[in-house]
């Protein structure tokens, strides 16, 4: 792919309020580098998910100001979005560290986007104290993003606790039949808690956009 064959939407932030992030992982540094500068001429937030470290050296050899966000995965060209306090907080949710990657990612796709952000990790159901202990903490939020792996309980256990709206976030993290996230897929899918909504595995970015569409109803 050339950048004359990418079609960018340049278009979006005016029509739905967020920008088009570049899928990163299949593409080369030479290609994400000119989507960026094209994005960036034209005056858009420039956001990359899915990239490791090797193709971040190279991108940022190709293009200095790129910034890489090495617990998201992902790299950004310019400044983010002005935050917009009147939005209000998401708050993401992480059952473990090893959620860290996807937590991360829907994280920092907020946070470029104006979101007032934070993350909490290590309050899964394995030690559901640690979640119950947060609940005071959770009440100032306006969406939930929660981040699990294994058989995905957390969000499910979440949205029986809290009102907000809570998205759940597959994570391709567990032994055996976790079968790279897909049982922590189906249970979410399957939750007994009414209104959870649920994004594909390893999706941070999609559950980020999901949750600006939420907070950005009113506005």
């Amino acid at each position: 792919m050339s950048i004359k064959q990418a079609r960018l939407d340049l278009n979006r932030r005016k029509r739905l309020g967020m920008v088009e992030a570049i899928w990163g992982e299949n593409k080369t540094s030479e290609q994400i580098v000119e989507i960026l500068k094209c994005l960036h001429s034209a005056g858009e937030l420039a956001l990359v998910t899915r990239v490791n470290s090797e193709k971040a050296k190279e991108t940022k050899e190709l293009l200095e100001n790129v910034e890489f966000h090495s617990e998201a995965r992902c790299l950004t060209l310019g400044s983010p979005a002005e935050k917009n306090p009147l939005l209000g907080e998401v708050v993401v949710l992480g059952g473990g560290t090893s959620d860290l990657y996807v937590a991360s990612e829907a994280e920092l796709a907020l946070r470029w986007h104006g979101i007032q952000t934070d993350l909490l990790l290590d309050v899964g159901v394995a030690g559901l104290s640690r979640l119950l202990n947060q609940l005071d903490r959770l009440k100032s939020a306006k969406v939930l993003i929660a981040c699990a792996g294994m058989e995905g309980a957390l969000p499910t256990v979440l949205a029986g606790l809290v009102p907000q709206p809570v998205i759940g976030v597959p994570v391709s993290v567990g032994y055996g039949v976790s079968l790279g996230g897909k049982t922590a897929l189906e249970g979410m899918l399957a939750s007994c808690a009414p209104g959870l909504v649920v994004v594909n595995i390893d999706n941070g970015y999609g559950a980020a956009m999901a949750a600006l569409r939420i907070l950005k109803k009113d506005f």
